[in-house]
């Protein structure tokens, strides 16, 4: 029996119910953290100040510096018009279909056909491709793949994803700072006043245990959060992508090619994984993957 069709707004609205839902636990998850924290070194209130400060400044500085820094570390190369005519073009109607400006342009020698976009935004947006994609993909099927990214430039994916990175980053630096106070003070018996206010009564030695568990189980949380928050954005994308091109197939055929060559991209790392189209390490389990199974997406995308 062939799958029941399914409308791409449902899809897309389904998408960013789900994204909110994963963005809202990652928060509950950042708020546990710095409670944790705040008991341990007895800030109080300070605590919680102190951890938006902390993040607002980490947060302000990915905002302007990290599509730059991806770029690199991509070992992206910008092209013109009059270098890839044909890129150009079709990045170029792409954009001008999704009232989006013209993202720059970039080139990543790899055989491994991929492409990725960044920026904080529609008016400081890239888009980058492998030579091996440009190599592979037949128009249409470049086109499913560009549409895919420009979504994520119209959908603010980049400036989503880039939330949920400064969550897992400030999650993890707490985590590392409680359990660094642990090893060397508190459970030693030495330490500050904090650690002697905690030395007596069982209610209070319970509290402790649960700031320490959390701090362990914290970054954990945060980084499944992440990932799945990953995968529902690359949903999302899809979903666009077939409504920007009202061409389910071109993009569903070119995710059959990324899957069948299965080949990672070079120079790709863990923090620029979830910005390509397909997962850059196709041997990753799909609990840990930035992105969905390339099946379940074709499927999805074949049933629109």
């Amino acid at each position: 029996m062939a799958d029941a069709k399914i409308s791409f707004f449902d899809a897309i609205d389904a998408n960013k119910r789900n994204s909110a839902i994963l963005i809202f636990f990652l928060f509950i998850v950042f708020m546990a953290a710095v409670c944790a924290l705040s008991y341990l070194f007895d800030l109080g209130i300070m605590g919680p100040i102190i951890g938006f400060i902390a993040l607002s400044i980490y947060a302000v500085a990915m905002y302007y510096s990290g599509d730059k820094v991806l770029l690199g570390i991509s070992g992206a190369q910008k092209v013109t018009a009059k270098e890839q005519p044909f890129l150009y073009n079709v990045v170029e109607g792409l954009a001008i279909a999704s009232g989006i400006p013209m993202p720059e342009l970039y080139v990543v020698d790899d055989p491994s056909p991929n492409a990725f976009a960044t920026g904080r935004d529609p008016q400081h947006a890239s888009v980058a491709v492998t030579s091996g994609l440009l190599k592979t993909m037949k128009r249409e099927e470049l086109e499913g793949v560009v549409a895919h990214e420009i979504s994520h430039i119209g959908n603010y994916d980049i400036r989503f994803m880039m939330l949920a990175v400064v969550f897992v980053g400030a999650i993890s630096m707490m985590s590392y700072i409680a359990w660094n106070y642990i090893r060397f003070g508190a459970l030693r018996g030495g330490g500050d006043g904090g650690g002697r206010r905690r030395g007596g009564g069982g209610a209070q030695v319970i509290v402790l245990v649960i700031a320490v568990a959390l701090m362990i189980v914290a970054p954990i949380s945060a980084q499944l959060l992440r990932l799945a928050l990953s995968r529902q954005r690359e949903y999302l994308a899809d979903a666009n992508a077939a409504k920007i091109t009202r061409y389910p197939e071109g993009l569903a055929s070119a995710l059959e090619k990324i899957k069948n060559a299965a080949m990672p991209v070079q120079k790709a790392s863990d923090a620029t994984a979830s910005l390509y189209i397909a997962s850059p390490f196709p041997k990753m389990s799909s609990l840990f993957s930035t992105h969905p199974p390339i099946d379940e997406r074709i499927k999805r995308l074949r049933a629109m």
